[in-house]
């Protein structure tokens, strides 16, 4: 591979990811807050890299020539042995390293959401023994994850009658009857992703990936403080909100 274009490489990759994750928001697409500054220390190494290589290609008696010398020498021997082919030039398939490079610039995959939402099952819900009483306050504010586990396992069944107020984005059921409060949640980064859902109930749907902030009762169904108890809400009011600057989190509602 020729040293220009190693250092065009080394330097896009560079600017690209400090693009995402410095100068902007792209980069919690794929990954988790958390791993910001490593982005950052990459992105940083690849220009020092791309730049050192470029420096060292401009010292006299650097290794270009050497390279180039032993280009002629290989040619030399090629000629004479009949064959002809010039080892010189990038392979064409190298090219192809441009794309993810330049994607992180000007072209960022879009965001994960209802999309992935609605094909894939709901995330397990942990294991929980001991809930704390729920505040005085109403409406209660609690993440989709809190909620599913109050239904689901408090045995002292605190959650009944009570008014609670979530956030996330509208995922529409497959099979067009209503739709789900959803959240997608990173562990690490985007291959690792799963979703938090609450069937919403008494309000029409808004177009899939619209964020919302809900406001209702649970719905009755089943058991409550059992899995038998669905995690689903009667909604009272449904109220549209700006997308969450780190939106894969499941985060509780902002007022």
């Amino acid at each position: 591979m020729k040293r220009p274009f190693q250092v065009t490489l080394l330097v896009l990759s560079g600017l690209g990811l400090l693009h995402a994750s410095l100068f902007t928001d792209l980069s919690l697409r794929f990954v988790k807050e958390g791993m910001r500054p490593m982005l950052v220390a990459s992105g940083v190494l690849l220009l020092v890299l791309g730049v050192a290589e470029a420096w060292s290609n401009q010292k006299p008696g650097s290794a270009d020539a050497a390279d180039s010398h032993d280009q002629d020498h290989d040619q030399d021997q090629d000629q004479e042995h009949g064959h002809g082919h010039d080892h010189s030039t990038v392979p064409r398939i190298a090219w192809l390293l441009f794309l993810p490079a330049l994607s992180l610039l000007f072209y960022a995959p879009p965001a994960l959401g209802a999309y992935t939402a609605a094909r894939e099952a709901p995330k397990a819900v942990t294991e929980q023994r001991y809930f704390d009483p729920l505040p005085a306050t109403s409406p209660v504010l609690l993440t989709l994850t809190q909620f599913t586990s109050r239904v689901q396992q408090d045995h002292k069944r605190d959650i009944g009658g009570r008014s609670v107020r979530m956030t996330g984005f509208v995922t529409p059921d497959k099979g067009g009857d209503g739709w789900y409060l959803t959240r997608i949640i990173f562990t690490c980064c985007a291959a690792d992703a799963q979703s938090v859902k609450v069937r919403i109930h008494g309000a029409a749907a808004l177009p899939a990936d619209t964020w919302v902030t809900v406001t209702g009762t649970w719905h009755p169904g089943g058991t409550l403080g059992t899995s038998s108890a669905p995690a689903a809400l009667d909604a009272r009011t449904v109220k549209k909100v700006a997308k969450p600057v780190n939106a894969y989190t499941d985060a509780l509602p902002l007022f």
